[in-house]
C-alpha cells in the first residue's frame, strides 16, 4: 500500500466503514413494529385473536444483516451527499487532512517545484491534476503534491510554502462547469483560514495558518497564473 496509493485509499475507505458499522447501535424490535409487519399478513391464532410472528435466531440474524447493508450504503451515500452538497463537511475534511499533514515527516508525496513532475504523478494515480504553476517569485513556493482521500474520493492537493506557513490546494473535480469567485469561509476551519473558488473543472480550497490576506494574495496570484497557462 505503501507503493499504490489507489489501494491505500481503499484500504482507508474499508477501514472506517468497518470501524462506522462497530459504532451502530443494535436495533430493538418493538411489539409495536411486529404488530405493523404481522399486519400485512395476519394468521389468526386460538380464539380468533391475531398471532403476532416472533424473530427466531435465525431471523433476527437475517433481519440485522438486511439492516446493516441498508444502512452502510445509506451512510455512504448520504457521507458522499453531504461532502458535494455541504461546504462546511468538505471544509471540515480539509482541514483534518492539512492538519495532518503539518505532523508528517513530509506534506508532499512527491517533492518537486516543476509542474511537469507534479501533474503527471497526480495523473497516472487518480486520472486528473489541476494547474501547478510554481509561484517562488512571488514568495509561494511550490513543494509538490499528494493524493487526499475526502469523502471517500481521492483528490489531488498541491503544497506551497510562504515563508514558515505551508499552504494546501485541494482541487476536487466539479460536475456543474460554472466558475464562481473566491469566498472565505464563513467561519474558520479548525483554526485555519480557507478560501474556495471554482473554475469550471475544478473546485479549489486552499487553506493555511497564514493570515488571511496573504491567503486571499495566493489566490489571486494562483489564479492568474493558472489562467495563463
Amino acid at each position: 500500500m505503501a507503493n499504490d496509493l489507489a489501494l491505500a485509499a481503499e484500504h482507508a475507505r474499508i477501514a472506517a466503514a468497518q470501524a462506522a458499522i462497530r459504532r451502530l447501535p443494535r436495533p430493538d424490535i418493538s411489539e409495536a413494529f411486529q404488530a405493523r409487519i404481522a399486519a400485512l399478513g395476519v394468521r389468526r391464532g386460538e380464539a380468533g385473536q391475531p398471532e403476532i410472528p416472533r424473530f427466531g435466531s435465525f431471523g433476527w440474524r437475517a433481519m440485522a444483516a438486511s439492516v446493516l447493508i441498508t444502512t452502510v450504503l445509506a451512510s455512504g451515500s448520504t457521507q458522499w451527499a453531504m461532502t458535494r452538497g455541504a461546504p462546511d463537511s468538505f471544509a471540515a475534511a480539509i482541514a483534518s487532512s492539512h492538519r495532518r499533514s503539518l505532523l508528517a515527516a513530509s506534506p508532499v508525496d512527491v517533492a518537486s517545484s516543476d509542474r511537469h513532475t507534479v501533474k503527471p504523478w497526480l495523473d497516472a494515480r487518480i486520472g486528473l491534476s489541476p494547474a501547478a504553476p510554481d509561484l517562488a517569485k512571488d514568495g509561494f513556493s511550490l513543494l509538490g503534491g499528494r493524493v487526499e482521500v475526502i469523502g471517500d474520493k481521492p483528490v489531488p492537493a498541491l503544497v506551497y510554502k510562504h515563508r514558515e506557513h505551508l499552504i494546501t490546494l485541494v482541487a476536487a473535480p466539479q460536475d456543474s462547469g460554472s466558475a464562481a469567485m473566491p469566498v472565505a469561509a464563513e467561519r474558520s476551519a479548525g483554526g485555519f483560514s480557507l478560501l474556495r473558488w471554482t473554475d469550471g473543472a475544478f473546485s479549489y480550497w486552499a487553506i493555511s495558518d497564514t493570515d488571511r490576506a496573504t491567503l486571499e494574495d495566493f489566490v489571486s496570484r494562483f489564479r492568474a497564473a493558472a489562467a495563463a497557462g
